[in-house]
């Protein structure tokens, strides 16, 4: 392919217009080969998924396990069990409900009426006897 000289006089007529817009053409091109590829694609998703991963293995898992081992516990209480609540109450559970529990609390045994989701712990007469 052979050059065309210009005249120095067509020269000085190209615009800076002229030269955004060839510009931008070459700058289509360029992105349209890189879209074209493709085969790279995946790698682009690897990391998140990487990510999701050790999320997942780390924090949602160990979370659902206490839960599920929690759920079991609560299912478990029955009347003479002591528990400790998240407000830091301890006594003994003197009567059940749908989703309340009465606990007797000591030293003047006063009955208090609480939910069964602020059961923390339950604690059997095995462990009061480790304790001691």
């Amino acid at each position: 392919m052979v050059k065309q000289q210009l005249p120095r006089r067509e020269l000085a007529r190209v615009t800076s217009a002229d030269i955004s817009a060839q510009t931008f053409i070459k700058m289509h091109y360029v992105l349209a080969v890189q879209a074209g590829g493709g085969g790279m694609g995946w790698l682009g998703i690897a990391p998140l998924i990487f990510i999701f991963a050790i999320f997942y293995f780390l924090l949602i898992m160990p979370q659902q396990r206490r839960q599920k081992k929690w759920q079991a516990m609560l299912d478990q209480l029955k009347t003479g069990d002591k528990v400790t609540t998240s407000g830091g109450l301890r006594g003994t559970i003197i009567a059940l409900k749908d989703d309340a529990v009465h606990l007797r609390v000591p030293p003047d045994n006063l009955r208090v009426e609480v939910t069964k989701a602020s059961v923390m712990s339950v604690t059997t007469t095995e462990e009061e006897v480790k304790t001691k």
